[in-house]
């Protein structure tokens, strides 16, 4: 929704969509940029280190740089949320997923090169657990028809 050119590279906004009972991504932890979550619609979990919350509309979830963290939808309805990430950057990850394809097409070892470039660190063996201890599915993508990330 604002890119970081936009905003003097000091934050970025980028909105996501997710479907009922859909997990965002593996635990993971960013050693560049905090996120801030901004629930716009339904119920958003998130594991924050060992810490569970929920968080519905008008709640703020504060994800600092350097913790291990996910976060999805809690509910059986679609949600929405906004991320504000601070400093700007990391909003083009999510674009050069979408242009890959998607999570679900990157070859592992394309991933891992985002990953690393960005400075990112994913704990894909997190998916399982996660997956069975809050009852979730993943990947679950959400159809973008315009064909490019939205931010």
């Amino acid at each position: 929704m604002i890119g970081g050119s936009e905003a003097g590279e000091r934050f970025a906004l980028v909105e996501h969509p997710m479907p009922p009972r859909a997990l965002a991504a593996p635990m993971h932890r960013h050693a560049r940029e905090d996120e801030y979550s901004f629930v716009l619609e339904g119920r958003m979990g998130a594991l924050l280190g060992d810490q569970v919350v929920f968080a519905g509309p008008g709640d703020l979830v504060f994800k600092p740089r350097n913790q291990w963290h996910t976060f999805w939808n809690a509910g059986d309805a679609p949600a929405r949320i906004l991320e504000i990430i601070s400093p700007a950057g990391f909003e083009e990850f999510f674009r050069e997923v979408v242009e890959r394809g998607g999570v679900t097409r990157i070859a592992p070892e394309d991933f891992a090169g985002l990953c690393q470039r960005y400075a990112l660190e994913m704990d894909m063996r997190s998916v399982t657990g996660i997956v069975q201890r809050f009852g979730l599915r993943f990947p679950a993508e959400v159809p973008n028809p315009a064909g490019n990330a939205r931010d």
